[in-house]
C-alpha cells in the first residue's frame, strides 16, 4: 500500500509545482499588463501636453491682436460718428488685408450695441456686417471687463470658432465698441487627425466642440441643468447642434485625470486609456483616448521569468530538502551501522540513490537558475530598447528608431528640456500678474530660445549683466519683449559682415536699465517717434505686421516701466526701465 502510494504523491507534486507556474505567469502577465498600462498612460500623458502647448501656442498667437487693432485711430474714429458708406468700406477693405496678413479666420468691428458695421468677410454671402452679435457672452464680457473670450457656432457661417474682443474705448475711456477676432481650427484638428489617438477639447459644461475624428464632436460628457440649457438657447453657442450624451464607465482609475475606461463611440463599444488636462486658462479640457497597446513579448516574457523563477525556487527547495533528508538518512545509518551489516547496506544503498538523486535535483536547479539568468537579463535590456523605441515611434521617428540606443537616449533627454520650457513659455499669463522674478534670468532665457540663430549668423554677444535684477512683472510677457527686441536687433544687423549685440542691464537711481544695442543701420531720425506705433514697420511687405514694438510697449506699460528707443554711433538701442522691486533688500 505504501509502495503504491508513492505515484500518486508523486504526480499530486507534479501537479501542484505546475499549477504553481502557471499561477506566478498568471500574476506576472497581469502585473506585467497593469505596468503596460501605467507606462503607457504616462506616455500618452506627456504626448498630452504637447498637444497642449500647439492649442495654447495658435491662441495666443492671437491674443494680442484685437487689443493692438483696438488703438488703431480709425476704427476708433469710425465708432465715434456716423459712417459713411466710403469709410464702412475702407474699414472692411482695411480689415480684410490685416485678416490676410494676420493669417486669422475673421475680424469684425462692432459698435456699442452689438452691431457689426465693418468685417474682413463683407466680400461673403455670410459677411458679419450688418448683424447684431450683442447676444453672445464675449460682448458683453468686453463691454464690462474690457476684453472677452468665447467658443461659439457662428450664427451667420454656421462654422465654429473661438472669438477673442477686446474693447474699443475713446480719450476718456468711454466704451465705443469690440474689435473681435475669430479662431477657427481646421488646420489643428487636421494635424491631430494624423495619428491614432482621438484628441477632444470640452468645455466647463463638458461638451466636446473640438475632435480629431468624426462622430465625436457635440457629445455630452456629463448631464446638463436646466439652467444649462436655458444660457446655451439664449447664447446660441451650440447653435442647431444636437448635443447627444456619450456613454462611458471607468474600468481602472489610475489617478484623478487618468483612466482606463470603456466608451460607447461612434465605432461601438471599446476600452481605451483617457487622459485629461484642463486648461485652466480657457475653461476647458483636453482629452487623449488611446486604445492600450500591450506587447505580447513584454507578456509572454514575464510569463516565462515569472514561471522560470517559480520552477527555480521550488527545485531549490526540494535540493535542500533531500540535502536535510540525506543528512538525516546518514545519521541514522551511522545510529544502527554496529547493529546490522545488512541494515547498513541497505541504508548505504538508500543513501547512495539519495545522492544520485539529490546531483540530478542540484544540476537541474543550476540549469534552471542559469535559464532564469539567461532570460532575465536580455529581457530586461529589450523592455528598455522597446519602451524606447515605442516613444521614437510615437512621434512618427521611425529612421531614429534603428539607430544606437545612446544618441536617442541623449535626444529623448534634450527633448524633455525643450517641453520643460514653451509651456512655461505658453501658457497663458493671467491678466495684470505681477510677480516677483530676476530680470537677467529673463534675458538668459530669452537668449537660449534665439541660440540657433545667434549662432548660424555668427553674432557676437556682449553681456554686462547685473545678478540678482529683481523685479515685479509677468517673466513670459516680458521674455516676449525681449525677444521682440533681440529679433529687430538681428534683423537690423542682417547685412552687416560683423554682427555685435550687446546687452547691458544696470542698476540706475530706483529702476533697472536693460539696453540692447546693435550695431546695424540703425533708425531713421524720421521714425524715432513712430516705431512704437501699431502697424508701423520698415521692414518689405510679408516680413511683418510692426506689431511687435506696439504690443511690447504695452507689456513694458502695463509692468509700471518704459520701453524707448534711439540711435548710437554704429546702430540703435532700445532700453528698458523697470521699477526695482521694494522687496530686493531682502533676497536671497
Amino acid at each position: 500500500m505504501f509502495e503504491s502510494s508513492r505515484p500518486l504523491r508523486l504526480t499530486l507534486y507534479v501537479f501542484l509545482i505546475l499549477a504553481g507556474a502557471v499561477l506566478a505567469a498568471t500574476l506576472a502577465i497581469r502585473h506585467a499588463e497593469r505596468q503596460a498600462l501605467v507606462e503607457d498612460a504616462a506616455r500618452a500623458n506627456q504626448q498630452l501636453g504637447l498637444y497642449a502647448t500647439s492649442l495654447h501656442t495658435l491662441i495666443e498667437r492671437y491674443r494680442a491682436l484685437p487689443v493692438v487693432l483696438a488703438l488703431d485711430p480709425e476704427l476708433r474714429s469710425a465708432l465715434k460718428g456716423p459712417l459713411s458708406p466710403e469709410q464702412q468700406d475702407a474699414l472692411n477693405r482695411k480689415l480684410e488685408q490685416i485678416n490676410g496678413a494676420a493669417q486669422s479666420s475673421t475680424l469684425e468691428l462692432l459698435d456699442h450695441t452689438g452691431l457689426a458695421i465693418a468685417a474682413s468677410n463683407w466680400r461673403l454671402p455670410s459677411s458679419y456686417v450688418g448683424h447684431n452679435y450683442s447676444f453672445r457672452p464675449y460682448f458683453s464680457q468686453t463691454r464690462t471687463q474690457g476684453t472677452g473670450r468665447f467658443y461659439a457656432v457662428g450664427v451667420t457661417s454656421g462654422i465654429p470658432g473661438y472669438f477673442l474682443s477686446s474693447a474699443v474705448t475713446d480719450d476718456d475711456g468711454r466704451f465705443l465698441g469690440a474689435m473681435v477676432v475669430k479662431l477657427e481650427f481646421p488646420e489643428l484638428e487636421r494635424e491631430w487627425r494624423q495619428g491614432s489617438d482621438t484628441l477632444l477639447v470640452s468645455d466647463a459644461r463638458g461638451i466636446i466642440f473640438i475632435a480629431n475624428q468624426p462622430g465625436w464632436r457635440y457629445r455630452l460628457l456629463q448631464p446638463l441643468s436646466d439652467s444649462d440649457h436655458a444660457e446655451l438657447k439664449a447664447t446660441r453657442q451650440y447653435d442647431k447642434q444636437p448635443l447627444t450624451p456619450l456613454k462611458f464607465e471607468s474600468l481602472h482609475r489610475f489617478d484623478d485625470n487618468s483612466d482606463l475606461a470603456r466608451v460607447e463611440g461612434p465605432e461601438g463599444n471599446a476600452d481605451y486609456l483617457w487622459e485629461s488636462l484642463p486648461l485652466t486658462a480657457e475653461g476647458w479640457t483636453l482629452h487623449l483616448l488611446r486604445r492600450p497597446q500591450v506587447a505580447f513579448e513584454d507578456i509572454r516574457n514575464a510569463a516565462l521569468a515569472a514561471a522560470g523563477s517559480w520552477l527555480a525556487l521550488v527545485f531549490l527547495l526540494l535540493f535542500l530538502n533531500q540535502r536535510w533528508r540525506l543528512a538525516k538518512m546518514r545519521q541514522r545509518s551511522r545510529e544502527e551501522l554496529e547493529q546490522l551489516v545488512e541494515e547498513r547496506t541497505r541504508d548505504l544503498r538508500t543513501a547512495q540513490d539519495g545522492l544520485v538523486q539529490s546531483a540530478k535535483l542540484a544540476a537541474l536547479g543550476q540549469m534552471s537558475a542559469a535559464l532564469a539568468h539567461e532570460i532575465n537579463q536580455p529581457l530586461t535590456a529589450q523592455r528598455m530598447q522597446l519602451a524606447t523605441l515605442r516613444l521614437l515611434l510615437d512621434h512618427g521617428r521611425v529612421d531614429d528608431a534603428y539607430k544606437a540606443l545612446k544618441p536617442v537616449d541623449d535626444m529623448l533627454t534634450r527633448m524633455a528640456a525643450l517641453t520643460g520650457h514653451l509651456k512655461t513659455f505658453a501658457r497663458k499669463s493671467p491678466s495684470g500678474l505681477r510677480e516677483r522674478l530676476d530680470l537677467a534670468a529673463v534675458v538668459d532665457q530669452s537668449l537660449e530660445l534665439l541660440d540657433t540663430r545667434l549662432r548660424d549668423e555668427q553674432v557676437s554677444t556682449v553681456l554686462h549683466l547685473t545678478r540678482p535684477a529683481w523685479v515685479r512683472g509677468d517673466a513670459i510677457r516680458l521674455e516676449q519683449v525681449l525677444i521682440n527686441l533681440l529679433r529687430n536687433a538681428l534683423d537690423a544687423m542682417r547685412d552687416k559682415p560683423c554682427k555685435r549685440l550687446e546687452i547691458r542691464l544696470e542698476a540706475d537711481e530706483q529702476q533697472w536699465r536693460l539696453s540692447v544695442i546693435d550695431n546695424g543701420t540703425g533708425i531713421a531720425e524720421e521714425n524715432l517717434a513712430k516705431v512704437f506705433d501699431p502697424f508701423f514697420t520698415t521692414k518689405p511687405v510679408g516680413d511683418g505686421l510692426g506689431i511687435g514694438l506696439a504690443v511690447s510697449f504695452a507689456i513694458v506699460h502695463e509692468s509700471g516701466g518704459r520701453l524707448s528707443a534711439d540711435n548710437h554711433v554704429n546702430g540703435a538701442v532700445f532700453t528698458l526701465t523697470l521699477p526695482i522691486d521694494p522687496e530686493a533688500n531682502g533676497a536671497c
